[in-house]
């Protein structure tokens, strides 16, 4: 793996331990929840700590993908690579175009807009950029 996606998959496993520290209820880093909420969701009212577990997943599942797993079916590896980048990359067009609430309807606080375009979009544009290698490459077995 090389040292980009190294990065995307660290970065995708912190963000998925951040949804599970949300998931127990933690607002970091965040003075409380309702802050939290305008902030990453936009609107009042937390997601159930199922959704944030569910996201948590997932971007564990995409941290596994970009970081070359499973090596043994390359295959499978490699198109969950290219979802990865597929999701960040349409997560941060939306964002920038201040378009998030198509994909998260209520996301529309001017907090959370803000946000968005400056922190989150560009984020997941550097994710999907980072990941692109382990979308692009076979990956070699170790």
């Amino acid at each position: 793996m090389g040292r980009r996606a190294e990065l995307a998959s660290a970065g995708l496993g912190g963000l998925a331990a951040l949804h599970v520290s949300w998931a127990a209820g933690s607002s970091w880093p965040l003075r409380d929840k309702a802050t939290l909420s305008d902030a990453v969701i936009g609107h009042d009212g937390l997601p159930s700590a199922a959704a944030c577990l569910a996201v948590a997943g997932m971007l564990s599942a995409g941290s596994a993908f970009v970081a070359g797993w499973p090596a043994d079916a390359q295959a499978l590896q490699r198109i969950g690579a290219v979802g990865v980048v597929v999701a960040l990359s349409l997560r941060g067009a939306l964002g920038l175009a201040g378009l998030t609430h198509v994909v998260s309807p209520g996301s529309s606080s001017r907090r959370f807009r803000r946000l968005d375009r400056r922190i989150y979009a560009p984020l997941s544009l550097t994710l999907a950029a980072l990941a692109l290698p382990a979308a692009r490459q076979r990956q070699t077995q170790s």
